[in-house]
């Protein structure tokens, strides 16, 4: 079993720069996740209310008799429960499902909203006014944001007293949001990519497949190491043991400069997951 490096949130705190994705697509495999947690190291776990799978983790953790303060649980806020009142229920109900006490870090989701006579901005901002209270409470250990692009982030940035202390966004070989990367950095905001492996289209890439050979390992541990050598916190997803044990072994090497350009040459603009690019934002709907 190894030990994953961390990186250092703008509140203090240490999230494992990989972790294990869940989803509602492909089933949740119980079985896995607990291997994950007592065989392959893993410490830091990405779910959401959107995915139906919480209940479910809570069952894994309590198997993996893994303490619970070895661990890092990411929850996400769905724009369905935006607004005051409704995100604190949310958050307390996510909780339970989990059956822990507090979360790591929650995640609001989306940017869209879709509220009936009221802005994307208001709607936004009087949820992060509830994140930011559950924050000081210690319901929530730090607070964040997801598929929040620059100008949702500069927006939200007006109506805050706590600054987003991650960010998470789609990000992998074929999907390079350098700019959004650079300006969350800029803004000590840390940048969380999900979909490392473009959802397999990454795989048989053969660029991707030749690094592989060159390196002696899997197209995903070459995704999967670029990503993480950039500085990207990394949470790829698998129900199965024997992928989620190889996503693991990529710290025994390092991709060298001219491939880690060719890897950058890659990118091609295209989404594999949500796109939030039609988000309206400035009080628009």
């Amino acid at each position: 079993m190894q030990h994953f490096p961390d990186v250092k949130l703008s509140n203090g705190l240490k999230i494992p720069i990989l972790g294990l994705g869940t989803s509602y697509h492909g089933g949740y495999s119980h079985n896995a996740v607990v291997y994950a947690l007592q065989e392959c190291g893993i410490r830091h776990i990405d779910t959401a209310k959107r995915y139906g799978c919480e209940e479910a983790l809570s069952k894994s953790i309590a198997e993996s008799r893994v303490p619970r303060d070895d661990l890092w649980i990411t929850s996400k806020l769905w724009p369905g429960d935006y607004g005051y009142q409704s995100t604190m229920e949310a958050c307390r109900a996510s909780c339970a499902r989990l059956g822990v006490e507090y979360l790591d870090l929650y995640l609001m989701h989306w940017p869209d909203c879709n509220f009936l006579g009221r802005s994307n901005r208001d709607v936004r901002a009087e949820t992060w006014r509830a994140l930011e209270e559950m924050y000081d409470e210690g319901l929530c250990r730090s607070i964040g944001v997801s598929n929040f692009l620059i100008r949702h982030l500069e927006e939200l940035k007006d109506n805050c007293g706590v600054t987003p202390q991650v960010n998470q966004v789609e990000f992998h070989p074929f999907q390079q949001p350098w700019q959004l990367v650079e300006f969350c950095r800029k803004e000590g905001i840390a940048f969380e990519g999900y979909c490392p492996l473009a959802k397999g289209q990454a795989l048989d890439h053969p660029g991707i497949v030749d690094l592989a050979q060159k390196y002696g390992c899997s197209p995903s541990q070459i995704c999967i190491r670029w990503s993480i050598q950039n500085g990207i916190i990394t949470i790829p997803k698998s129900t199965k043991a024997e992928r989620i044990f190889e996503n693991c072994q990529v710290f025994g090497f390092q991709l060298d400069d001219n491939d880690m350009a060719a890897m950058h040459a890659l990118h091609d603009g295209r989404h594999v997951s949500w796109d939030p690019t039609h988000v309206a934002f400035l009080g628009s709907r």
